[in-house]
């Protein structure tokens, strides 16, 4: 059974290293890093995406799994975090995507307010790789100038992300993983394609 999957291998020190990195990447946009930690992770999670969600979820969280995710990826997350699922994405406090080409428009989650911006969802995004052809130039802060960014994600995400970064301090934050590394993009940061910047 899944639920007989350990989680992490040392509770402690795993927590605090994937919420490190999880930390930086969120404070300095675009950049790469890379967690180092050993987890046996349910199909359908890269370990480092099933590291934060068991460093971010707990009870009182509340996670929107994207519909494409194995059965068994809430079963594991529930029997080792305890959190509380919804089929809502405007609920969630957090959601959980691996397939980042079905992603759901970003204005179907909690964007939060102007008075609670911190009740927003964020996003943990599972991407192939860092290589895409539709490059972004970021800027704001954490971000010295600017740096280029390509995660794995269709041009569609980028449209709306521009809509979601002028709604600050309303908006969605989000994770992108790969196999081993992370990056953040936080509603606070800029992202111009080639053709904006001509």
């Amino acid at each position: 059974m899944t639920t007989t999957l350990p989680g992490f291998k040392n509770a402690v020190h795993d927590a605090q290293q994937t919420f490190r990195g999880l930390l930086e990447a969120l404070s300095h946009p675009g950049q790469l890093y890379t967690p180092q930690v050993e987890l046996d992770a349910p199909a359908g999670l890269m370990p480092l995406c099933a590291a934060a969600c068991l460093t971010l979820f707990d009870w009182e969280t509340v996670v929107w799994l994207q519909p494409t995710l194995p059965v068994a990826v809430q079963d594991w997350l529930r029997f080792h975090t305890g959190t509380r699922f919804t089929a809502e994405p405007q609920v969630a406090t957090f959601a959980v995507i691996n397939d980042a080409f079905s992603l759901p428009n970003l204005k179907l989650f909690n964007w939060g307010s102007a008075e609670d911006p911190e009740q927003s969802t964020t996003l943990l995004i599972q991407i192939e790789d860092f290589s895409a052809s539709n490059q972004q130039t970021l800027s704001g802060p954490g971000i010295l100038e600017t740096i280029l960014h390509s995660p794995s994600v269709p041009e569609t995400f980028w449209q709306q992300w521009r809509e979601n970064h002028r709604a600050y301090p309303r908006g969605v934050d989000c994770f992108f993983l790969s196999e081993g590394v992370i990056a953040g993009l936080p509603r606070t940061t800029q992202a111009l394609s080639a053709m904006q910047e001509l």
